[in-house]
């Protein structure tokens, strides 16, 4: 066994794990109907996928070895990740509006932008999962082949670009949240005619918070996308598993960051595990906006 392919399937079996998990509280409880739970839903969806993926991959790559199956395993981790990278912008861009246009934000045209949004990403996502299968592979011809086979080079600079796309749009709409975020305190400030220190530790966690995101997201990706594109196909297949099991940390960090830190969602837990609620405790709804 390659120790590689085993910390990939490992990794994927805590991706499952943890984004089943929120799937299942967010199926589980009604209230959690909201377009900013839904967003979190398709997110922890395409990462539950990505996981099963990794697992499927690990089982089919040693139980049944087979061109179509390792097509069909590749194409459905591509289309996942696809999935979840466009997830992730798709939130981004619903914080920002829930911050640039808070008086309309829970208007059914917000609803009707964020279904519209996810369709789009998840049909994307399912053609570029596709791809391989429907043809745009290396197996009859190995000089096309990139670091990922049987993907090929024209195929993988398309995701990279892709990615390259999607974290600079993440970059802008997050500069564009902290400069709302900072005059809105800034505004706050000036009404009650003195600057205390709430409102400038408020400002910076709140950057804070976002720089983790941004952060964590481009650690995670960044690597693998470069690599993809500078690497060559004869390079040791350690750099490729070297670039992209950190790639899939993403998926393993994405619940902690959107879903097990809401207190919507730990209300939902505790009543799906526990069966009950402490009234005693105090749970206060973040906004669609909160970061």
């Amino acid at each position: 066994l390659n120790p590689w392919d085993v910390m990939l399937c490992v990794s994927g079996t805590a991706i499952a794990c943890e984004n089943a998990l929120v799937v299942a509280i967010i199926c589980y409880s009604p209230a959690l109907r909201t377009p900013m739970f839904v967003l979190v839903g398709s997110l922890a969806t395409a990462d539950l996928l990505a996981g099963l993926g990794l697992i499927l991959n690990f089982v089919f790559q040693y139980v049944i070895r087979s061109e179509t199956v390792s097509l069909l395993t590749v194409g459905f981790l591509v289309a996942s990740f696809a999935a979840s990278v466009s997830s992730l912008l798709a939130i981004t861009v619903d914080r920002y509006l829930s911050l640039y246009n808070a008086l309309t934000y829970y208007s059914e045209r917000t609803v009707l932008c964020i279904h519209t949004m996810l369709a789009g990403a998840w049909g994307v996502s399912l053609c570029l999962g596709l791809l391989p299968v429907l043809g745009w592979n290396c197996l009859h011809d190995r000089t096309a082949c990139s670091v990922v086979r049987p993907l090929t080079k024209s195929n993988v600079t398309l995701l990279s670009a892709s990615f390259f796309l999607i974290f600079l749009i993440m970059l802008h709409l997050y500069i564009e949240i902290c400069k709302i975020v900072c005059r809105h305190a800034h505004h706050i400030a000036l009404q009650q005619h003195f600057l205390t220190a709430s409102h400038y530790v408020t400002t910076k966690k709140g950057v804070s918070t976002l720089a983790i995101i941004l952060g964590t997201f481009g650690a995670s990706w960044l690597p693998f996308a470069i690599y993809c594109v500078v690497g060559d196909p004869d390079y040791p297949s350690v750099y490729t598993y070297a670039t992209l099991l950190p790639a899939t940390y993403n998926s393993m960090i994405n619940p902690i960051i959107y879903a097990y830190r809401n207190q919507e969602i730990q209300r939902s837990m505790w009543v799906l595990f526990c069966g009950c609620f402490q009234a005693k405790v105090s749970f206060h709804s973040r906004s669609p906006s909160d970061v």
